[in-house]
């Protein structure tokens, strides 16, 4: 069994700053990739940042510049640092892990329960 804990995000005015961590445990071979994503109210869910076990790190258009993903491979724990945050920031943010969890089966995606950014004056 996995579990994925997520803390932080938070009510920030616009050009503020939050920052969110996310935390993969249990039943863990290998972790492939580590990422954050979004679902804002009345839109699809969308990949905000992700950074895999080599480091190579994607992020989505928007967020380039004000936004960065970093990772300690040893606690398994991802954070995401956001910065000059704008009002469609506001969204739930949900951190996914896929991972391997025995060496001979294949990976799965494990997700948070979610957070709440908002970003209002």
């Amino acid at each position: 069994q996995v579990q994925i804990e997520e803390s932080g995000g938070g009510l920030v005015q616009p050009g503020g700053s939050l920052g969110l961590s996310c935390t993969a445990s249990g039943k863990i071979f290998t972790i492939v990739a580590m990422g954050w994503y979004r679902r804002a109210p009345g839109k699809q869910r969308e990949l905000v940042a992700s950074i895999n076990s080599g480091g190579g790190i994607n992020y989505e258009d928007s967020v380039k510049g004000r936004f960065t993903i970093s990772r300690d491979n040893a606690k398994n724990t991802v954070f995401l640092q956001m910065n000059s945050l704008k009002p469609e920031d506001t969204a739930v943010y949900y951190c996914n892990a896929r991972l391997y969890t025995d060496m001979r089966g294949s990976f799965a995606d494990y997700w948070g329960q979610g957070t709440q950014v908002t970003v209002s004056s």
